[in-house]
Order: structure tokens, then C-alpha cells, then sequence
């Protein structure tokens, strides 16, 4: 009789890796799952809004514009009131119209990876907002350290 303690199965790698591994992910797929990590761009995009809000005038998901897995589009006034339109998607953030729940076509802006460095680009009152932000909570941590 073998002991079940004495039995031990030792690995080459660690199961948790194997999310990593090209073959796992391409069995996955023909088995019909979704990888975990698939986005739903109305909900990025709402996360989007939460982060920043606080350093601009006003922003929120568009709800005249079509919001889909792959896209979402922001309407963000800054604190100098200039108005965009902001297109969401796996290649980041841009501007893609000047007024709210507008998209010109012709307009080919540059993406940002961050809602931070868009709006840092935007709009100076939004970096000292968020500068003052940093310093406060900063301050705090060191008050409450």
C-alpha cells in the first residue's frame, strides 16, 4: 500500500503559467471560451471618466454614439472649456471631434495609451489639477504615514 503523502507529481512548470502558454490559449478558443482579460469598451471607458473627473468640467460616455466590445467614444470638456470627442479602444485614447458626440472622419489624431497623457496634452489646467491632487494625497500619506 503506497501512502498518499509519500506521492508526489513534480511539474516543469508552474499551473498557474499555463494561461501564458500560446497552446493552452488556442485550445481555449476552439473549445469556445473567451480569454478572461476580453474588454468591454463601455465599461473601460466608464473607468475612463471615474479617474479623471475630478480635474476636468465634465465627461461621460456618449450615449448618442455606438459603444460596441471594440469601441467607445468620451465627450470630455476641459476646465478651459474646450469640448472633444474621445475615441476608446485597444489602441488607446484619441481625439476624434471638437464638440460633443462628434466624429470628423478626416481628422487623424494621435492615440495615447493614458487618459493622463491625452489630457495632459489637452489641457494645462488639468495637470495642475492633477498635480494638486498628487501633492494632496501625498500629503495626506505623510500626515497619516
Amino acid at each position: 500500500m503506497v501512502q498518499a503523502s509519500a506521492v508526489r507529481m513534480e511539474t516543469d512548470c508552474n499551473p498557474m503559467e499555463l494561461s501564458s502558454m500560446s497552446g493552452f490559449e488556442e485550445d481555449a478558443e476552439l473549445n469556445g471560451f473567451e480569454e478572461a482579460d476580453t474588454k468591454d469598451m463601455k465599461l473601460e471607458a466608464e473607468a475612463v471618466v471615474n479617474d479623471v473627473l475630478f480635474a476636468v468640467n465634465n465627461m461621460f460616455v456618449s450615449k448618442n454614439l455606438r459603444c460596441a466590445d471594440d469601441v467607445a467614444y468620451i465627450n470630455v470638456e476641459t476646465r478651459e472649456r474646450n469640448r472633444y470627442c474621445l475615441e476608446l479602444t485597444e489602441a488607446g485614447l484619441r481625439v476624434v471631434g471638437y464638440a460633443f458626440d462628434q466624429v470628423d472622419d478626416h481628422l487623424h489624431t494621435p492615440y495615447h495609451e493614458t487618459v493622463y497623457s491625452l489630457l495632459d496634452t489637452l489641457s494645462p489646467a488639468y495637470r495642475e489639477a492633477f498635480g494638486n491632487a498628487l501633492l494632496q494625497r501625498l500629503e495626506a500619506l505623510k500626515r497619516d504615514g
